[in-house]
């Protein structure tokens, strides 16, 4: 209980408080809630309590879609295990197996892994799964989303007695039903999630602009916001290389993070963000997920984001556990289409800075030209028909002349 109060904790929240029960008296449960909401502390304090501190062996697994939730899930449960004699340790691709192997053969309790590299260990023969009391899939809905979903039955095989299996997830596709049905035993569902809203501590901002504005617009944002500390996310690895380019020059604290960097770099980048020695990050939807960051205060879309749950992964970057944040939006006019159902499927309250595109005068439901100027159109095809004869007469007479 010490190392709670030390990380914050006053009260559960409502995940927490409805998963907490029945993860200690041992039910299979598929949980849903939405970004932020303490998915990763519903299940890692009671998996603390669980471990058996004798015993040596691997006695709980965890998966999770990225290296750096990887790394982020294994420091909450380090936090909270700070004060027991309970291991855990993180596997992830791009970093020594040899070193990997060295840890696991001297003792870990949790271990927190990718897909990936969890199962170059279990054909390299140095996991034992016969002690493990319970499965852990994090961010279930993005590691399906990446094609993990042999991977997880295969390593849910691997265990050969029965266990507890615990899903979270922001989402409900079909492939996590099939997972449910498949992997699971009479599994618990609940569901915090109302019709899929956008979390009401973000406030969400838009600015439509034309693409060749969007620098200019973006820096004069970030001079007369108060930024604590901001995400300004690229759709593309290409995109944030530019972005960075074009605005380094005009602050000393921006960093840029996407897939193509190396794992020490982007460790060392994510651990320098997390102690605010970096004030804005441009980055590519690497961080878009289950990523903590707790002193971000905006978000900013430079690129409105492929989806809607995409969208809502983003944003939740900010105004997390109640706290209160901002999420800003560029928008050029082949995004107005997209948006609109962003905001209709997440009842998105719209903010506009300067133009708003869907106003009344001019409605994205109906034509932007008035009825007099369309028929104002339709006399010029004529002109155009009568004017070409007449060119080509005069080309004649000119030609009869000079001849």
């Amino acid at each position: 209980m010490r190392s709670l109060k030390r990380m914050g904790f006053k009260e559960l929240t409502p995940i927490q408080e409805a998963t907490y029960p029945l993860i200690a008296s041992g039910r299979d449960i598929c949980a849903l809630a939405e970004t932020g909401s303490g998915k990763t502390s519903a299940c890692a304090i009671p998996l603390v309590e669980k471990i058996d501190p004798k015993n040596k062996a691997l006695q709980a697994l965890v998966l999770v879609p990225t290296r750096e939730l990887c790394l982020q899930y294994v420091k909450e449960v380090e936090q909270i295990a700070q004060k027991t004699p309970v291991v855990p340790f993180a596997v992830y691709g791009g970093m020594e197996k040899g070193f990997q192997i060295s840890m696991l053969n001297h003792g870990v309790h949790i271990l927190v892994a990718t897909p990936g590299r969890l199962i170059d260990l279990v054909y390299d023969q140095v996991l034992d799964f016969s002690h493990i009391k319970c499965a852990i899939l994090d961010e279930a809905d993005e590691l399906l989303k990446v094609g993990f979903l042999e991977d997880i039955e295969f390593i849910l095989s691997c265990i050969p007695h029965k266990h507890q299996t615990l899903l979270f997830s922001a989402t409900m596709p079909e492939d996590i039903k099939k997972l449910a049905h498949d992997c699971m035993d009479n599994p618990e569902f609940i569901s915090l999630i109302q019709k899929r809203a956008a979390p009401k501590s973000i406030d969400h901002w838009f600015r439509y602009v034309h693409p060749r504005d969007k620098q200019t617009e973006l820096l004069n944002y970030l001079k007369e916001e108060d930024v604590r500390q901001a995400i300004i996310f690229c759709n593309a690895r290409h995109l944030v290389d530019k972005l960075f380019r074009a605005i380094r020059g005009k602050f000393r604290d921006v960093e840029y993070i996407h897939a193509g960097l190396s794992q020490d770099i982007r460790s060392s980048i994510f651990n320098r963000f997390k102690r605010k020695k970096i004030r804005y990050l441009i980055a590519t939807d690497v961080v878009g997920r289950g990523l903590d960051f707790s002193h971000v205060s905006h978000v900013i879309n430079w690129n409105l984001p492929g989806g809607s749950e995409q969208y809502t992964h983003r944003t939740g970057r900010t105004g997390r556990m109640g706290r209160k944040g901002k999420a800003f939006t560029f928008i050029t006019r082949h995004d107005l289409p997209h948006l609109r159902q962003i905001i209709q499927a997440k009842k998105i309250d719209p903010h506009w800075i300067g133009k708003d595109p869907f106003g009344k005068s001019e409605s994205p439901h109906k034509p932007a030209s008035s009825e007099k100027s369309d028929t104002s159109q339709k006399p010029q095809p004529k002109k155009n028909r009568r004017r070409r004869p007449r060119r080509r007469r005069r080309y004649y007479d000119n030609r009869n002349k000079k001849r």
